[in-house]
C-alpha cells in the first residue's frame, strides 16, 4: 500500500484517529557523533555520523486513518555543542525516513521538521528517547510556582509506544508527536532537539537554565543541522521549527531572530558550529511570548472572566493592566490581516477584529461540519451563536461568557508574590525568581529591598520576544513563513498574543497561516494533517522516492 498525500482539510474538532507502532526492543543505540573528521565550517567536535544509526520500523495512522508502514533510520542522543553546560538537555535524536509501505524513500533533500518538545519553559531532553517523538519535558525539580500550561515532566515516547499521529491536544504544552509521526510518515526528516530550562540548578544552587538559554541552545541545535549539510539527512535550508506553549513562543523566537548577533557571544561561550541559525518557516501553536506585555493584554482579553472559583479578581490591578496593553498596542501600529478589512489595530477595535477574523470563522467551520441534528443541538446550548445557515455571528461579551473561567489570577505572568513560572524564567544566580516587569516589581509582595526590575532584565527580554525581532529591529534573516495556531478556550494566554505575532508578520509581507481552533483549550493540534501539507507547499518539496 502506498503512502497517501494528506489532501483533505480537517475540521476543527478532535480527530480521534487511533494508530498503531511495531515493537523495537532490545535494539543497541550509538551515539552519532564522530570527531575523525571536521565539518564545512571547520567544527572538528561537530561532526555528524552518518552511519551512527538504528533502522527502526512504525505504523503511523494518518489524518485519513490510512496506516502506513514506515522505516526510518534513528540517531540517538547526539550533543549538539562542544562546551556543553549539561549534554542531557543539549543533544538532539534525528529520524529519516528510508521505506515508506514498502517503497523505498531519498529524504536527503526533504524539509526538516525541528519538533522542540518545551513546555512552560521547563528543560526538554532526548537523552533517553529510542525512537520518532522521543523528546519530554521535565527534569531539575519545579520551583516557583506552576509553570505555563500547568507543565509537568512527561515520559518519553519510545519506538515501542503507540504511534498517535492523532493526538488532538497536550494539556501540559510541548509538541505532541502528531507532528512528528505525520511528517515522518510523509517522507520528512525529524529532528528533535533538548534544551535547557528554568528549573535547572547546580550542585551551588546557581540555576543555569533559565533565559535565555533555551533559546540559545534552539540556535546551537540549528547551528549543529546547519554546519554538516551534507552528512545528516534533509535539506538543512529547509528547516521548519516547532513547537506548543512555551514551545510555541520558542519556535516563533527561532524563527523571527534568525542570525542575529545578540546571541553571538552566548553561542560561542556553549561552543555552538559556526554556521547560521536561521530557519525556513515556524510552526507556532499557542505561543507564551511576548512576556514584558502578557499581563496587559491578558487583562484585555479575560479581565472580566472569574476564576474557577467565581471570584473575580482585583479589578484595579487589571485595569491597570489594560491600559498598559492599550498604550502599547498603540505603539505597535499593527494593521490587520489583508482582507480583514481593519486598518490599524487598537485597544478599541481588538475585539471587533478578533471576532470577524478568527472566532466566527472558527464557529462557522465547527458548525458546518456537524450533522444537522448535531448543529441544532448545540445551537440550542449556545444560544449566544446566530446561525444563518452559512455562517456563526455572536458578540465579544457572548464568546467571553462562553468561554467562561481565566485560568490565571492577576498579574498572571509578573506576579506580585513572583509565584508565576516566568519569574522563574528570569531568575538568575541564585535568586529562584525575580520580576521582569516595572508593575510587577513596583508592586512587589515579597518584601524585595529594590522595587525596580534588575539592570539585566531588558536585554534579557529582547533576546527572549520575537516581537523585539520583528518590531523593534526588524530582522531580514527571519523565517518568511509562519502557521500560528490557538484554541478559543485557551485562556493561559492572551488571543491578542498569537494575533499580534500574525499581524506583524504578514504587515512585513511574510506568508501566515493562522487561525483558532473552535471550543479547543490550551495545546489543541486539531489540523496536523494540513500542516504537513503546508510545509511541502512553502519548501516546494516534491517527495522523492526510489525503486
Amino acid at each position: 500500500m502506498k503512502h497517501r498525500a494528506i489532501k483533505r482539510r480537517n475540521v476543527v474538532i478532535g480527530i480521534g484517529a487511533a494508530a498503531g507502532a511495531a515493537a523495537v526492543g532490545g535494539i543497541a543505540l550509538n551515539a552519532g557523533a564522530a570527531t575523525a573528521s571536521t565539518t564545512a565550517n571547520g567544527d572538528s567536535d561537530l561532526v555528524f555520523d552518518p552511519d551512527a544509526y538504528t533502522k527502526l520500523t512504525t505504523t503511523v495512522t494518518d489524518t485519513e486513518g490510512t496506516e502506513h508502514a514506515v522505516t526510518y533510520h534513528f540517531w540517538k542522543a547526539i550533543t549538539y555543542v562542544s562546551k556543553p553546560v549539561d549534554a542531557t538537555y543539549q543533544s538532539l535524536i534525528v529520524s529519516a525516513p528510508v521505506e515508506i509501505d514498502g517503497t523505498a524513500v531519498d529524504a536527503s533533500n526533504a524539509p526538516i521538521l525541528l519538533a522542540n518538545s518545551i513546555g512552560g519553559y521547563m528543560p526538554s531532553s532526548v537523552a533517553d528517547a529510542t525512537g520518532v517523538g522521543g523528546g519530554a519535558m521535565g527534569g531539575g525539580g519545579a520551583p516557583g510556582g506552576a509553570p505555563t500550561g500547568s507543565a509537568a515532566p512527561s515520559a518519553s515516547t519510545s519506538a515501542t509506544s503507540t504511534s498517535n499521529a492523532n493526538q488532538n491536544t497536550n494539556a501540559t504544552g510541548g509538541a505532541t508527536s502528531s507532528n512528528q509521526l505525520l511528517a515522518l510518515a510523509a517522507g520528512y526528516v525529524v529532528i528533535e532537539p533538548g534544551a535547557r530550562g528554568r528549573t535547572l540548578k547546580n550542585s551551588a544552587g546557581e540555576y543555569y537554565g533559565t533565559a535565555p538559554a533555551a533559546i540559545v541552545d534552539l540556535k546551537a541545535a540549528v547551528r549543529y543541522i546547519k554546519a554538516n549539510k551534507g552528512r545528516i539527512p534533509g535539506n538543512v535550508e529547509r528547516i521548519v521549527s516547532a513547537g506548543t506553549s512555551a514551545g510555541g513562543a520558542l519556535s516563533s523566537l527561532l524563527g523571527a531572530s534568525g542570525d542575529s548577533p545578540l546571541y553571538d557571544k552566548l553561542l560561542e561561550e556553549i561552543g555552538a558550529a559556526d554556521a547560521s541559525d536561521a530557519v525556513f518557516a515556524v510552526g507556532a501553536w499557542c505561543p507564551i511570548t511576548d512576556l514584558e506585555h502578557a499581563d496587559g493584554a491578558y487583562e484585555w482579553n479575560w479581565g472580566t472572566n472569574a476564576l474557577s472559583t467565581g471570584k473575580q479578581v482585583d479589578q484595579t490591578v487589571s485595569k491597570d493592566l489594560q491600559s498598559q496593553f492599550a498604550e502599547y498596542q498603540a505603539k505597535l501600529r499593527l494593521r490587520g490581516l489583508k482582507g480583514s478589512g481593519f486598518g490599524t489595530l487598537t485597544a478599541r477595535n481588538y475585539d471587533e477584529y478578533l471576532l470577524k477574523q478568527y472566532m466566527e470563522p472558527s464557529a462557522t467551520t465547527y458548525l458546518a461540519a456537524l450533522s444537522d441534528s448535531d448543529r441544532e443541538t448545540y445551537l440550542a446550548k449556545n444560544t449566544f451563536i446566530t446561525w444563518d445557515g452559512e455562517k456563526a455571528g455572536f458578540t465579544w461579551d457572548g464568546f467571553l461568557t462562553h468561554v467562561g473561567a481565566r485560568k490565571k489570577t492577576v498579574p498572571a505572568f509578573d506576579a506580585f508574590d513572583l509565584s508565576a513560572g516566568e519569574n522563574n524564567l528570569f531568575g538568575a544566580g541564585t535568586t529562584q525568581n525575580r520580576h521582569f516587569t516595572a508593575y510587577g516589581a513596583k508592586n512587589d509582595t515579597t518584601g524585595l529591598s529594590s522595587r525596580r526590575v534588575a539592570s539585566d532584565i531588558p536585554e534579557k527580554l529582547n533576546l527572549m520576544n520575537p516581537m523585539y525581532h520583528l518590531v523593534e529591529k526588524v530582522n531580514g534573516k527571519r523565517s518568511k513563513h509562519w502557521w500560528i495556531r490557538l484554541g478559543t478556550n485557551d485562556t493561559d494566554t492572551s488571543h491578542v498574543i498569537s494575533a499580534n505575532l500574525a499581524a506583524r508578520a504578514e504587515n512585513l509581507g511574510d506568508e501566515v497561516n493562522h487561525l483558532y481552533y473552535w471550543d479547543q483549550g490550551h495545546g489543541a493540534n486539531t489540523d496536523p494533517g494540513d500542516f504537513i501539507t503546508w510545509i511541502a507547499k512553502v519548501t516546494g518539496y516534491k517527495k522523492a522516492r526510489t525503486k
